[in-house]
């Protein structure tokens, strides 16, 4: 029998009272890959409600998926919100779906690193892209993305102490194989 996530990480000490506060939240595989990687390219190094603005201008303004972004010109995606170098990460990662052939079949074949290493190979997708696509895309239940300061703020506040990212990761450890939901805890820590 299969150990319950929420139930796991309600028995640790230090995410317990994070787990008893919000209650069950659940790790769900996007229904679009490609859709859900540029949900996270949009949110890069930007504020959730300015993603969301460009997120909701750009699926207005164009059919997003990695056909339609691979014809779709600059100017249309500008337009969006998008910046030029945004512009062609999406681009990018529209033109790898389809010269890979990419689809759920094909990760799921793949270990979390596998996956890693074929998204950052791509122009513009970096690890936190890949820690989203995985959790977020793929519904992987083993992901700390130490790189987002939202997991970072929630390290500090529960650990009451100013971690490196390393002795953030070790301290993680304690989480496995559910850190995506410990992160989703996290994350609801700093948010209220």
């Amino acid at each position: 029998m299969t150990a319950d996530p929420i139930e796991e990480l309600a028995a640790d000490d230090v995410l317990g009272p994070v787990v008893d506060e919000h209650g069950p939240v659940a790790l769900e595989p996007a229904d679009d890959l490609y859709e859900r990687l540029v949900v996270s390219l949009i949110r890069q190094q930007v504020s959730m409600d300015a993603a969301a603005a460009i997120r909701e201008r750009l699926f207005d303004a164009v059919e997003v998926t990695p056909e339609s972004i691979v014809e779709a010109d600059h100017a249309t995606l500008h337009e969006a919100g998008l910046s030029e170098a945004k512009a062609d990460y999406v681009k990018s990662a529209a033109s790898a779906f389809l010269t890979r052939e990419w689809d759920r079949d094909t990760f799921a074949e793949m270990s979390d690193e596998a996956v890693k290493a074929e998204l950052t190979d791509i122009h513009g997708i970096g690890p936190w892209t890949a820690d989203m696509f995985l959790m977020f895309g793929l519904a992987r239940e083993d992901v700390f993305p130490v790189g987002d300061l939202g997991i970072r703020k929630g390290m500090d506040r529960l650990f009451d102490a100013d971690m490196t990212r390393a002795e953030m990761t070790d301290a993680a450890e304690r989480w496995q194989p559910y850190r995506s939901y410990a992160s989703l805890y996290l994350w609801r820590a700093v948010e209220g």
